[in-house]
């Protein structure tokens, strides 16, 4: 057990803590305290996402995500170049589908130009020469600052750079249970008093929330994010990203391909209804909560459209078959047998704004006097976070 203190006290060592801490030591910030209650940093959310480095095209201008998507993914290559992280920066192309999303397309073609992002439209010659697979409707948004990095790596690389400075202490395998008082906070490993108190809890940051009577209005819902691996045999490749239109009503991008730092292929992820914040396997990570949240997603499904359209349509993607047919619709040449199964897998923390039964689009950051609370931390979270970072150190760590 411990009893103990900090001036700053971090609960979650996922990317958004790791760099608020370290900006907080770069800021001059000394006695920080960074509590995870997984063994090691990164086992959820941050370590388990495609490692995609977004470019600020799909999201509103006037947003905290296109605010912070761009300079997050500058500061994050330059942070992998430091460090000589892996880093592989080969761009990437949305196509089309059919001819009703070329309307789509022209949006976020828009959207990027007003966040700043290096996009253009090209044709489908073009296409071929990016990516000779591709296949798209008349025109495809070429991102060219789109790369893909290890995030297990990078969690890593930030734990062992924070812990060399004597300024963060991160405690493993503890996790925070109540509070006492305002400024004591009660752990499975003993009390700890602070002075300032940051929530980068993730997929439990509303639960923390709460203890502080924040968040109130929203409840939490999770998906799970499944993926698929391209066979290396395949007599074709990806070298960089393949997405999709998305439905920009929704906060999900769709079954995508990506080439991973070392070189494998990825398919995914969906967007399944998960009955569990770690709900990871088909039954396993089924969690207490798993009533509560079936319970909302039915009433979700009833009064949200967009909601209703996911729960009719995500969940088939368990099948290999409706998973192929969803991946096949992007690429020429797609042959069920190219697809394996993967283990990889991510639960996305979807915050609901459940006095309007809406999906919460951007992030959120509220701050409670001395305390401040990191909701909605869904991506581009692990892009944005150093710049999300840099602006929450110098507004509210002055």
């Amino acid at each position: 057990m411990i009893s103990g203190r900090a001036d700053i006290l971090i609960i979650g060592a996922g990317i958004i803590g790791l760099t608020l801490a370290r900006e907080l030591v770069k800021g001059g910030h000394g006695d920080i305290l960074v509590l995870e209650k997984e063994p090691e940093p990164g086992r959820h959310a941050s370590g388990r996402n495609s490692g995609v480095l977004h470019a600020g095209i799909y999201y509103a201008p006037d947003s905290l995500k296109a605010g912070s998507c761009l300079n997050g993914n500058r500061l994050m290559k330059e942070y992998c170049r430091e460090q000589g992280l892996p880093l592989k920066e080969n761009g990437k192309v949305i196509v089309a589908r059919n001819e009703g999303e070329l309307p789509v397309l022209d949006e976020l073609h828009r959207r990027a130009t007003s966040n700043g992002a290096r996009v253009e439209l090209i044709d489908e010659q073009q296409l071929a020469e990016i990516e000779p697979n591709a296949r798209t409707v008349g025109k495809a948004l070429w991102s060219h600052d789109t790369a893909v990095v290890d995030p297990k790596i990078i969690m890593k690389s930030l734990r062992r750079e924070l812990e060399g400075t004597g300024r963060v202490r991160i405690l493993c395998d503890c996790t925070l249970t109540g509070l006492k008082g305002s400024n004591t906070a009660v752990t499975t490993r003993g009390e700890i008093v602070f002075r300032r108190f940051i929530n980068a809890a993730g997929a439990h940051c509303d639960k923390v929330a709460a203890l502080f009577g924040v968040g109130k209005q929203y409840r939490l819902i999770p998906f799970k994010g499944l993926y698929r691996i391209l066979r290396p045999q395949t007599p074709w490749t990806v070298n960089g990203n393949i997405y999709p239109v998305p439905d920009i009503r929704n906060p999900f991008l769709g079954v995508h391909f990506t080439r991973s730092v070392s070189g494998e292929v990825y398919l995914g992820p969906t967007a399944i209804p998960a009955f569990g914040r770690e709900n990871y396997g088909l039954f396993s990570g089924i969690d207490r909560d798993a009533f509560r949240i079936a319970l909302e997603d039915a009433e979700l499904f009833c009064v949200n459209p967009q909601f209703r359209s996911v729960a009719l349509t995500e969940p088939k993607k368990y099948f290999p078959s409706y998973f192929f047919h969803d991946a096949a619709r992007l690429v020429k040449e797609l042959a069920p047998g190219d697809i394996a199964p993967s283990g990889k897998v991510g639960i996305r923390p979807q915050l609901v704004d459940w006095g309007r039964k809406e999906l919460v689009m951007d992030f959120m950051v509220q701050a409670d006097g001395d305390s401040l609370h990191i909701l909605n931390p869904i991506s581009p979270a692990f892009t944005s976070s150093m710049d999300l970072a840099q602006k929450m150190v110098a507004e509210h760590f002055r």
